[in-house]
């Protein structure tokens, strides 16, 4: 067992925000990758729904990997992992596959085998959709990664967690993130209408935040108001390219693109916490957005069971 591995027999799961937008979720990957993967780990399981970020988080953590399902547009085929003698002594060391994708051309039996072949051989495989093979697979991953409103990174045991464990909360989970990256382009909207464009972004369980070097000039309320307008003419949103959405007719930049309700109407709860909160480190100026809870107190947040 490697060291890392070794420091990390007794975790049970470790949580993450997840984040919107691409950069974002990458870097999440980078850090998951440095804190939690090990050199030996094989098997690399990930779970959540379409446009959840997991091909990101992937990229993220494999710097260079050649991903085979169609995410940019671009299918590898045939799939490198049906044909592991085809490359000689360039042969690579790590695979991905795209279950739910794969499936489409090939059962579910073959990419198994196909699997089970490559970790033999000393490859590692990096599985999206694991919760889909791993009843044909019979094999838990070394390392479990589910995407949802967060990103639980597991290693499991003997005693789980089982990837369907993982994918229930994810999948029940994902929902508040659509929510809350719709709630935060709907305020940047709005923002915009204001000639407000400087601020950066942060994540928070239910929510989002928004800050800003210096305290912004606009009322909060009036903010508030104008976003649960929007909300209530249930307002159509939808994909445009990898940086734009469409609200309505109305063109959009936004990093995350897939990551949203199908229209305003879908948000439930929104408000804004009505004064800026100051941060101590950074001296930066924080507006809160939160939806689909009943609080007061923002401490909640974090501490909130879904």
């Amino acid at each position: 067992m490697s060291y890392s591995a070794r420091m990390q027999k007794n975790q049970l799961y470790s949580v993450l925000l997840a984040p919107r937008g691409r950069m974002r979720i990458a870097d999440t990957g980078a850090q998951i990758a440095q804190m939690y993967l090990s050199p030996f780990d094989q098997l690399i399981g990930v779970v959540g729904e379409a446009g959840s970020g997991k091909s990101i988080l992937i990229k993220g953590m494999f710097p260079g990997l050649e991903l085979t399902n169609d995410d940019e547009g671009v299918n590898v085929r045939p799939l490198p992992l049906l044909d592991l003698d085809s490359s000689g002594f360039f042969e690579p060391h790590t695979y991905h596959l795209d279950i739910r994708f794969e499936m489409g051309f090939t059962q579910l039996h073959e990419l198994a085998t196909a699997i089970e072949e490559a970790l033999k051989r000393g490859k590692r495989v990096i599985v999206e959709h694991f919760d889909l093979i791993y009843p044909v697979l019979k094999r838990n991953a070394d390392l479990l990664i589910g995407v949802g409103e967060e990103i639980i990174v597991t290693r499991p045991s003997l005693f789980g967690p089982e990837p369907k464990d993982v994918t229930d909360i994810v999948f029940s989970s994902l929902k508040f993130r659509r929510m809350a990256h719709s709630a935060e382009d709907l305020v940047e909207y709005c923002l915009g209408r204001r000639n407000i464009y400087q601020y950066s972004h942060d994540d928070v369980r239910h929510g989002f935040v928004l800050s800003f070097a210096e305290e912004p000039d606009f009322d909060i309320a009036g903010l508030e108001a104008e976003v649960k307008s929007l909300i209530e003419a249930d307002i159509p949103i939808n994909y445009l390219d990898d940086t734009h959405i469409l609200i309505g007719e109305i063109r959009h930049y936004c990093t995350g693109p897939r990551m949203h309700v199908k229209s305003t109407g879908e948000i439930l709860h929104f408000r804004l916490h009505q004064s800026f909160l100051r941060e101590h480190i950074s001296g930066r100026y924080l507006l809160v957005g939160i939806i689909a809870v009943d609080t007061q107190d923002l401490a909640d947040l974090n501490t909130l069971l879904l």
